[in-house]
């Protein structure tokens, strides 16, 4: 079965027939929202929004570990994710879906493995390529499919959020090799690789980074919402022709 986990501004699926709704207990605590599983396009899925129904868990409060491990524990075998970003590339612009091909974590504190000598033993996974090849493939002919303009490519900044980055800092991830800031990639990502779920990011672009294009004095929270709208519109006919193409 495929998941879809849903971000900022993506809280909900308008276009997913619910068929039901469920409360999954882990070992790890319990997920951010009940699961909902329907149909997105005459196939079946299963979504999770990330942080909450209501959009009320920030993102360093998120509790990862039960989120992937509810997905994986119905069945869940692959996981696209909805994760909103800032743009640092200039190439990259408000309004624009960014399918990064590398991430670098800047998180800190968060629960990052299942393998912590407790539960598991100890174990390292291979994380040259942080996203599933066979996903990223599936999400750029759905774009085609869609006549959806994508951006393929680019890294992935995760940072510990809640509040946004200064200027300065986004200079750094800049240096550092950084195309996009997000603050749910991680430990997101690597969990799923834990449980060997294939998983890829689809991020939608909120605004440029601090210090850059229009936020070079500061974000307008009210273009982010306005932006976000009008794009989560694409992203879900996005992820509806997306579902089609993995179950064909």
């Amino acid at each position: 079965m495929l998941g879809i986990i849903g971000g900022t501004g993506l809280t909900q699926l308008s276009n997913l027939h619910v068929i039901r709704r469920q409360i999954i207990r882990t070992p790890y605590g319990e997920p951010s929202a009940p699961m909902l599983f329907g149909e997105l396009g005459g196939h079946q899925v299963v979504f999770l929004a990330r942080h909450g129904g209501g959009h009320t868990i920030p993102p360093h409060a998120i509790n990862y570990r039960a989120n992937i491990w509810a997905l994986h524990s119905q069945g869940v075998k692959c996981i696209l994710a909805v994760a909103t970003v800032g743009s640092i590339d200039p190439e990259l612009n408000a309004g624009d879906i960014a399918l990064p091909e590398q991430l670098i974590d800047y998180t800190h504190g968060r629960k990052q493995t299942y393998f912590d000598g407790v539960d598991m033993p100890v174990r390292h996974i291979d994380f040259t390529e942080p996203y599933s090849h066979k996903m990223r493939s599936v999400i750029i002919k759905a774009a085609n499919q869609a006549n959806e303009p994508l951006k393929v490519g680019g890294v992935y900044a995760a940072v510990q959020g809640p509040r946004l980055e200064t200027a300065a800092e986004v200079n750094r991830l800049e240096r550092e090799g950084a195309t996009m800031i997000g603050m749910t990639g991680m430990p997101e990502a690597a969990l799923a690789r834990e449980l060997e779920i294939e998983y890829a990011a689809i991020c939608p672009v909120a605004n440029h980074a601090a210090g850059r294009g229009e936020s070079k004095h500061g974000i307008n929270y009210d273009e982010i919402g306005v932006t976000l709208t009008g794009t989560m519109l694409r992203i879900r006919h996005l992820l509806e022709k997306a579902v089609i193409l993995h179950d064909s």
